[in-house]
């Protein structure tokens, strides 16, 4: 009897990931073409709600109680000495005077939802999310608190969200990556490139970083300009030489995915060269799309004490981006805000002062996040497109020397919009400080947010492994649940 080919194997392991990561390898026409019979729902585990994700990663531990979690208590015993009930550790020892919220909050939408004026902006959109206010986390330290985030694991090594997307679902073109990472236009977040890492997974699948506004998007896309005779022949001569040279080396060492991860790496790059400027030329929206991100001229309006402009041109052009993006087959983009250096900070560690710190990132981030999810909606992709807003970790009730914030691992805040979700809802109150979960004893889980996106996506994320190191790997570890109560 003949041995089966790895795509006959692949598609005959059935419900795990095989035939899940089969279906993302080959598309419809593919797998008629190659004898392999058609499944439901493309190979999904059941039918998707979604096609597609942006996450939007606040970079540095974002305040919930600044933004998004109102504490009438705080206000009530603002400067009053914090009495928690129990001992505490904190990171920077930041337990001085109860810190009521640095901005005033009022309702927003059909749902009444409680906002911030820093994030006012998201008042005109907050009947499409879904506010999760008891997410715990496992450390108040950034790197593994960001590592958790993006990768489920709280140590380096494992694959980040976007790379297990990438694997299960495959590409929906095959003309720009599948996982592309917009990073802070200032400079790399807690980790670096390993939040994006494709780790134990093939190659291809980590994520590709795209610097929207930067004189070089993405490098080493073309060749460099001093190198005048390297011209579109040449180049295109070159790619097709390495292609054989990686394939006939490939040949004499079956099952190394390295390999075909270089030659996908190149073809995807050939292909770029037409696609990617154009999906990143913003001259191609209208006057109307761009006044809705606020990138035209005449921008409107800001907060003066906030002084947002810069940050709304960064954050904004980038979630502008991610929705040309998207549309052109992208299957998961990821938005950072926040870098790991430089200061007066700029990113969303307050420990000195919140006002000062969130409030530029804070409005900037509402605005570009509103104006993605109106875009959304307009052009009828919010319906299969789902965002999810995260961070590391919040920031603790108490006061840090009279104005900032310490870490608060035990309770913070994410939120979800589109794509199945159900909108204007709020789940999982934390308790009267916003120090931890109301209910300690079922708080969310991140692991519990990385199983509902994979639900929305078709996946049944418990299925989603890869044996690595003799452990039948997952996004999820071997922790989480699907957040029902959020679903439409």
């Amino acid at each position: 009897m003949a041995r089966p080919t790895r795509r006959e194997f692949l598609w005959q392991s059935g419900g795990g990931l095989g035939g899940v990561a089969l279906a993302g390898m080959l598309g419809t026409d593919a797998r008629l073409a190659a004898g392999l019979p058609p499944r439901p729902d493309g190979g999904l585990h059941h039918k998707p709600r979604a096609k597609r994700v942006v996450q939007l990663f606040m970079a540095g531990g974002a305040s919930h109680l600044d933004l998004f979690d109102f504490k009438p208590e705080l206000v009530k015993r603002h400067g009053q000495p914090a009495d928690f009930g129990e001992p505490v550790e904190a990171f920077q020892d930041g337990l001085g005077p109860w810190l009521k919220p640095v901005w005033d909050f009022k309702p927003y939408g059909r749902c009444g939802k409680p906002l911030s004026s820093a994030v006012a902006a998201l008042g005109e959109v907050v009947d499409e999310m879904a506010f999760v206010h008891n997410v715990v986390g496992k450390t108040g330290i950034h790197s593994q608190g960001t590592l958790l985030q993006a990768t489920g694991f709280d140590r380096p090594g494992f694959p980040g969200v976007g790379a297990w997307v990438s694997y299960g679902l495959g590409s929906l073109r095959d003309n720009l990556p599948t996982f592309v990472v917009l990073p802070d236009h200032r400079g790399l977040a807690s980790n670096g490139t390993k939040n994006w890492d494709s780790a134990f997974l093939p190659a291809q699948h980590q994520g590709t970083v795209i610097s929207p506004g930067a004189a070089t998007p993405i490098e080493d896309l073309f060749p460099d300009a001093r190198a005048g005779f390297a011209g579109p022949a040449a180049d295109r001569a070159g790619v097709d030489l390495l292609g054989r040279l990686n394939r006939g080396h490939a040949a004499a060492r079956p099952g190394d995915e390295r390999l075909e991860a270089r030659v996908r790496s190149y073809e995807l790059a050939a292909r770029m060269q037409s696609a990617a400027p154009e999906a990143l030329d913003l001259s191609r929206e209208s006057k109307e799309t761009l006044r809705l991100y606020g990138l035209d001229p005449g921008r409107g309006s800001f907060d003066r004490e906030i002084n947002a402009a810069e940050e709304t041109d960064a954050f904004a052009r980038k979630c502008l981006v991610a929705r040309r993006l998207l549309e052109r087959g992208v299957r998961f983009v990821q938005v950072w805000s926040g870098n790991d250096n430089g200061f007066p900070r700029r990113n969303w560690d307050s420990h000195e002062d919140v006002r000062r710190d969130h409030g530029p990132l804070a409005q900037g981030m509402a605005r570009g996040a509103a104006a993605l999810l109106a875009d959304l909606k307009r052009l009828g992709l919010l319906d299969d497109t789902l965002v999810v807003w995260t961070t590391e970790f919040g920031r603790m009730p108490s006061s840090q020397g009279g104005q900032g914030r310490d870490h608060n691992p035990y309770c913070f805040t994410n939120w979800l919009a589109g794509g199945g979700v159900k909108g204007g809802v709020t789940h999982g109150p934390s308790d009267e400080f916003g120090y931890k979960p109301a209910d300690r004893k079922n708080p969310t889980q991140v692991h519990d947010i990385h199983a509902t996106i994979l639900h929305l996506l078709g996946i049944d994320h418990t299925q989603l492994t890869v044996r690595s190191n003799g452990i039948d790997r997952r996004l999820t570890d071997v922790h989480g649940h699907v957040i029902t109560e959020l679903l439409a």
